[in-house]
């Protein structure tokens, strides 16, 4: 049985882009450039994807025959304000670690400079456009008036209904106007519903970055990297960022058995294949024997071609609205990513009431535990409703 992904329907622009992406064992790289090769398409993927600092450093090497001049300039301009950027992130977040730090509030950052550091070694190489760390929820309201005297503003999106915003979502977002810069506050690695690990065993296992002089924690290696394919995952892999990433750790030395429990107990050690199957075959990095057990069986491999879906076209999963066939695709992708036992709970989370039932029947606060038995009915008639056709 053939276990090569078929990456054919994608462009040959992102083709040549994953080649300069790959882990290689000489620096004799000479690509094959086609005279209708589209400059302008490989800078959007360059762009979409987040790889462009990466990518200016790797096409500098090549001849101008072969690369434009206009293409090494533009990468080198976006290296350079994404530099500046990482800069002014890297500032904030040691900031707001002290910050928190000094009332009591334990934090850990998830990605931005400490990721890029961890990772790549340097603040250039990794691009980011916020700052994402966890905290636990018992100290979210007090963290919220912190940042709201440090002058940044709430984006208040998240509607809810008996509570459900603790474990359907997983962070609120804060935006500083003057410095332009966002933050999320994390009380959850990911949306709900579903089994984490608590903050406490975390931050046992937290490590202290190298990058700032004040102590600044992120995530455990093995914490670090199931986090990572889970996030990577839940968006389809759909930025080779995230793929870039996972190609970074697996160079690095993780205590696999323990990998392979935390994905056991949290996740679907076929999520943690799916990820290691697509950092071999599209970025060429080495599979291990210890990382074997994921790969066993057909399904790691199913769910990374189905990821291959994502890098066929510039699928944009956070800018709504996501076209129908893509959401479509995406809900059903997601579903199989699961174990049984999370389908399951999937499943009974649609009997948890939600804020659409109250605007659908008002009640008064007091009753809203009348929703659990209402909500059956309510979700009836909303579907009705739609499928009404509009009186001429």
């Amino acid at each position: 049985m053939d276990n090569t992904l078929t990456i054919a329907n994608t462009p040959k622009e992102l083709q040549f882009m994953l080649e300069l992406l790959k882990e290689r064992n000489n620096n004799h790289f000479m690509p094959e450039i086609d005279s209708d090769f589209d400059w302008e398409l490989f800078l959007k993927l360059a762009l979409h994807h987040r790889v462009f600092p990466l990518l200016s450093s790797k096409i500098k090497m090549l001849d101008e025959e072969l690369v434009p001049s206009s293409v090494k300039q533009h990468l080198k301009g976006r290296y350079t304000q994404n530099t500046f950027q990482m800069l002014h992130l890297s500032g904030e977040m040691e900031y707001v670690s002290k910050l928190f730090s000094e009332n009591d509030i334990h934090t850990l950052f998830l990605k931005g400079p400490v990721l890029a550091k961890e990772l790549y070694g340097h603040l250039s190489l990794r691009t980011s456009s916020d700052l994402d760390f966890l905290i636990p929820i018992q100290h979210l309201e007090r963290a919220e008036a912190l940042l709201a005297g440090l002058g940044y503003e709430k984006d208040d999106y998240i509607e809810t209904i008996l509570n459900d915003w603790r474990w359907r979502h997983h962070h609120v977002t804060y935006y500083h106007p003057q410095k332009r810069i966002k933050l999320e506050i994390h009380w959850r690695l990911h949306p709900g519903p579903g089994r984490e690990p608590s903050f406490q065993e975390l931050w046992k296992r937290k490590r202290q970055t190298t990058l700032t002089s004040t102590p600044v924690y992120l995530l455990g290696k093995e914490d670090l990297f199931v986090f990572l394919v889970a996030h990577g995952a839940r968006h389809g892999w759909s930025r080779i960022r995230w793929l870039v990433d996972i190609q970074q750790m697996l160079k690095q030395e993780l205590d696999w058995s323990m990998v392979y429990s935390f994905f056991k107990t949290f996740h679907n050690p076929d999520v943690g294949g799916q990820a290691i199957i697509l950092a071999s075959q599209l970025l060429n990095t080495e599979i291990t024997r210890k990382m074997r057990p994921f790969i066993t069986g057909q399904r790691p491999l199913k769910l990374a071609q189905e990821a291959i879906f994502y890098l066929e076209t510039m699928v944009n999963l956070h800018n709504d609205p996501v076209p129908k066939e893509v959401s479509r695709y995406h809900s059903s992708h997601l579903f199989s990513l699961m174990t049984g036992k999370q389908k399951l709970y999937f499943i009974i989370s649609f009997l948890h009431p939600y804020p659409e039932d109250a605007e659908t029947l008002p009640l008064p606060k007091k009753l809203h535990f009348l929703y659990f038995p209402l909500r059956p009915m309510l979700w009836v008639w909303r579907k009705t409703k739609m499928k009404k056709p509009a009186l001429s």
